[in-house]
């Protein structure tokens, strides 16, 4: 899969978005290396330490069916004119399972980024630092 249709399939999943508090839509897709892809999007809650964020929702599918160390790509999407940056719970999250992930960030006229996820976390802190 290109990174142009990860992208692309991560815009599709800002319209299941549930943002009714902060209306700042998530679309989020994960790909891995058998060419299975997990989407996701953002969940609010009215107790805002319960919301998860896109990246997230697509990592605990992918995660719950079974991948675990085969995550190539994910692509962020949101509508802002900046790009949409993965939280920091995301970035610790994504480097439990994939360090060396690439990372494609987008904004809202569909331009895009690709850094990796060390980039984005530098010396992270995963399960070797438990060694």
């Amino acid at each position: 899969m290109t990174d142009k249709a990860l992208v692309e399939l991560a815009f599709t999943m800002l319209e299941r978005s549930y943002v009714p508090y902060s209306h700042f839509p998530v679309g989020a897709a994960l790909l891995c290396a058998d060419g299975t892809v997990f989407t996701g999007c953002n969940v609010e809650n009215a107790a805002y330490g319960s919301c998860i964020c896109a990246e997230r929702t697509a990592l605990v599918k992918a995660v719950s069916e079974g991948h675990r160390d085969d995550f190539v790509r994910l692509a962020v999407a949101g509508r802002g004119e900046d790009y949409c940056w993965p939280c920091g719970a995301c970035r610790q999250m994504l480097y439990e399972f994939a360090p060396g992930l690439t990372v494609l960030v987008a904004r809202g006229d569909g331009d895009f980024v690709s850094m990796s996820l060390h980039e984005l976390l530098p010396h992270g802190f995963g399960p070797s630092s438990l060694d």
